[in-house]
């Protein structure tokens, strides 16, 4: 006979790099153990935060300039409502 451990196949996921240990028999997951985090340096976060802060900059200059134009229409269609109104009441 064979011995159990044998028939317990160890898995490696290369995305979150989980080793798992799999009973091929049941399908099911006998365990797993999560991979450590890696320490990223110092300059690599400031990287990133530096990216993030660019990309949130952005957004809100894309927001800011999409309120402008709506501030702009709204006024355009006011303007144009009461230009309506007075040309009634001239012509009354």
């Amino acid at each position: 006979m064979k011995d159990q451990k044998e028939d317990i196949i160890p898995v490696h996921c290369p995305c979150c790099r989980t080793r798992l240990w799999i009973d091929p028999k049941s399908g099911t997951v006998i365990k797993s153990e999560k991979a450590a985090k890696e320490k990223s340096s110092l300059e690599d976060l400031l990287a990133k935060e530096k990216k993030k802060q660019e990309v949130m900059d952005q957004r809100f200059a894309s927001t800011a300039e999409l309120a402008r134009k709506k501030k702009e229409e709204a006024r355009d269609k006011f303007s144009k409502a009461f230009g309506s109104l007075d040309n009634k009441d001239d012509s009354e």
